[in-house]
């Protein structure tokens, strides 16, 4: 028996030498799953819940444990590994903690945490905590500083830049919107001596020739954490240049979902006039708010100079507006005109050089019949009291011959895109609470597939018959003003108080964002605050990955041409933060409806649990159901099978695949060896650092910055 077992034993090894394979060959790979999602630990703060924002705007998948809650599972080693096939599985790629130790003293979890850490090679987020030798800095209190960072300049550094922040251009500037407002409280320190500490972003340490780290990477005892000493929320702007970068850090650059940076601007009515602010009665002559038909209208339209001008800007820029065009306003103007109309000639004749989309042939309004006999207007009944509908055929009239001129025109028009005007046709509240019923109807008739919704009141895609909404971000540049001083008189109307001649609208609802203390100063106030007011609310949204378009109107581009200053200025702040390797998307509608619809699906198949993900070594398998598109963010030189995966994006490759059911397998390119500890085999780990005992000022602060 014995001489049986050994002959066998002969015979495998010399078949293994025969075919020149390493004698561990014949052993089963043991190399670790990596399962692609990451442990999120929450304590109710904004700094945990601005990283998970994050995750959830890329569509990177997470399971999150709520410290605040008894009912949380705990989190040991079962919880964060087991094994799948014979084959040792990590069950996250990263965890993200309040601080470096949010447990109580001696805690079970947090060795467990380090344990996993060390074994896997797990990166740790240490969300916020404060600068001392224990997360590798110098304790603040002797060489460093605590306090405000409001409006401070910090910086990528140089090892920053060649890693996760390479997408920046090197500056990170912190907000300071509010002289009364504390926003940005930070510690700053210098590694502490002896420590493996990079700094990755950091500023002046106040009064000194030195600078402190703001975010660093602290290597110890075979781990990884990302240190960020100051304190943040979703929102800041900040945050969001280094949102990306955090994320990038924690993953690898390995992880489900992917994110750019969008940037789409409509401009509705062309064609069309706009009627103009009334300074002295507070409404807008010709329009709905002007009870009685008081007062004169005064339109403001584009004239040909503005055309040339429009398509001037453009080529400056690299940037292409999409024309959003009423066909009427043109045979009214030629009607008035002598058959003249200068501004469509301009128009048409340099029609390739903008994005042109349906507006309706004359800007009707599309939902309920509206009686304007009254302020604000209402719906008009039947003698039964039934809600008086705008026809099918009259929708239907307003889509078909808007398109049928645009097409004669030789507009190069994509048919199935519209924006009704006043979006209307959906529902409005508080008069009209639901959808004309006749618009799902028309917008089948005319194969309209992407039908544009406003923001402000209608956020979340939805479906209208056979289209799919897209929510468009409506700026405060009023479609009433061709001056800046008429804008200016029409903003403190709104946002004042009724004392101060204003329309109240602040007392009565006094979470409104925009409200004045005071009026501004009409030959001052555009520049001096609304501009810088609009630059940062779209930026914003530019910085979260929001590929909505934003919509001005015609009238933004006439007389003193107001919007230029706030379109120049998202873009020029934009340039001056970002590398070239991460540039502005400008989409047109049906491209970012397409974008809203596929995340839309894929953060359901999240939510279902119907993806898996992993990584062995330099293999990612990735499995979903069949038809869905899979988000995906790696390396340059990552293969998808056999072919060259995604396209170059803020230093990395990024894509969507669709799933045919079957695994998807992307290879990731050979990278230099990590310095972190091995997979297996590893020493003891060392017990963890004591709780974070964390300052009172850490404690009690709660950032009271909120979104714009």
């Amino acid at each position: 028996m014995k001489r049986t077992v050994r002959t066998t034993a002969l015979t495998v090894g010399a078949l293994i030498a025969a075919l020149g394979l390493p004698a561990g060959a014949a052993h089963a790979d043991t190399t670790p799953r990596i399962d692609l999602k990451v442990l999120v630990v929450s304590d109710g703060g904004p700094a945990v819940d601005a990283i998970a924002a994050e995750l959830d705007t890329t569509g990177t998948p997470y399971t999150k444990v709520d410290l605040t809650r008894g009912d949380r599972p705990v989190i040991n080693a079962g919880f964060l590994a087991d094994t799948v096939a014979g084959r040792p599985r990590a069950k996250y790629q990263a965890v993200v903690l309040p601080n470096d130790n949010p447990f109580s003293a001696g805690s079970a979890e947090m060795t467990a945490l380090a344990s996993y850490e060390q074994t896997y090679g797990i990166p740790q987020v240490d969300a916020y905590t404060w600068a001392r030798p224990a997360v590798g800095l110098e304790y603040f209190a002797s060489s460093g500083y605590a306090g405000s960072l409001d409006g401070a300049s910090a910086a990528a550094t140089a090892a920053g830049r060649s890693g996760p922040f390479g997408y920046l251009d090197g500056s990170v500037p912190f907000e300071d919107n509010s002289p009364s407002v504390g926003e940005s409280y930070a510690y700053l320190a210098q590694p502490a001596p002896g420590a493996d500490f990079t700094p990755y972003v950091d500023a002046a340490i106040p009064g000194t020739s030195r600078r402190g780290s703001l975010v660093g990477e602290y290597r110890h005892d075979g781990r990884r954490e990302l240190v960020v000493t100051f304190v943040y929320n979703r929102y800041q702007q900040q945050y969001r240049l280094l949102a990306r970068g955090i994320v990038d850090w924690m993953t690898g650059g390995v992880h489900l979902g992917s994110e750019r940076h969008y940037f789409a601007v409509h401009v509705d009515d062309v064609f069309a006039a706009d009627d103009r602010w009334d300074t002295v009665l507070n409404c807008t002559p010709g329009d709905v708010d002007c009870a009685n038909n008081a007062g004169t209208p005064s339109p403001i339209r584009m004239t040909a100079a503005d055309a040339d001008e429009a398509a001037a800007w453009q080529s400056r820029r690299g940037f292409t507006l999409d024309m959003v065009y009423n066909g009427a306003g043109s045979l009214d103007q030629r009607e008035d005109n002598d058959g003249v109309d200068e501004l469509a000639d301009r128009l048409i004749a340099r029609r390739g050089e903008f994005r042109w989309v349906n507006h309706t042939y004359t800007h009707a309004f599309l939902g309920c019949e509206q009686d304007i006999s009254v302020v604000p207007w209402k719906c008009a009944t039947t003698p039964g009291g039934a809600t008086r509908w705008v026809s099918r055929a009259a929708i239907d009239d307003e889509i078909a011959l808007n398109r049928v001129w645009g097409q004669t025109s030789g507009l190069p028009l994509q048919n199935d895109e519209l924006v009704t005007g006043e979006h209307s046709g959906m529902k409005i509240l508080p008069q009209q609470p639901q959808d004309n019923p006749n618009l799902a109807l028309s917008l089948a008739d005319n194969g309209v597939k992407w039908l544009a919704a406003d923001n402000s009141r209608d956020p979340d895609q939805r479906v209208i018959g056979p289209a799919s909404t897209v929510a468009r971000y409506p700026v405060n540049v009023f479609f009433n003003a061709g001056k800046a001083a008429e804008e200016v008189d029409e903003y403190n109307w709104l946002y004042t108080s009724r004392a101060q001649g204003g329309s109240g609208i602040c007392e009565d609802h006094p979470d409104t964002t925009t409200c004045l203390a005071a009026p501004l100063n009409t030959a001052t106030g555009y520049a001096e605050k609304i501009v810088p007011q609009e630059i940062h609310t779209a930026l914003g949204h530019v910085l979260a990955g929001d590929p909505k378009p934003h919509f001005i109107h015609q009238s933004n581009l006439a007389e003193e041409r107001i919007a230029y200053p706030v379109l120049d200025g998202v873009l020029d702040r934009y340039q001056a933060l970002f590398a070239d390797n991460t540039p502005m998307v400008n989409l047109r509608m049906k491209d970012i409806g397409a974008e809203l619809s596929r995340r839309a699906a894929w953060n359901a198949a999240l939510a279902a649990g119907t993806v898996t993900a992993y990584r062995i070594g330099d293999a990612v398998t990735v499995q979903a159901p069949a038809g869905l598109s899979v988000p995906a963010t790696a390396p340059d030189g990552t293969r998808l099978g056999l072919t060259g995966y995604g396209t170059p994006y803020a230093g990395r490759a990024i894509g969507w695949t669709a799933s045919l059911g079957l695994p998807l397998t992307y290879t990731l390119p050979a990278a230099p060896a990590a310095r972190t500890a091995p997979a297996t085999g590893s020493a003891p780990v060392p017990a963890p650092a004591p709780r974070t005992h964390v300052p009172a000022a850490l404690r009690a602060l709660r950032n009271t910055a909120s979104p714009s």
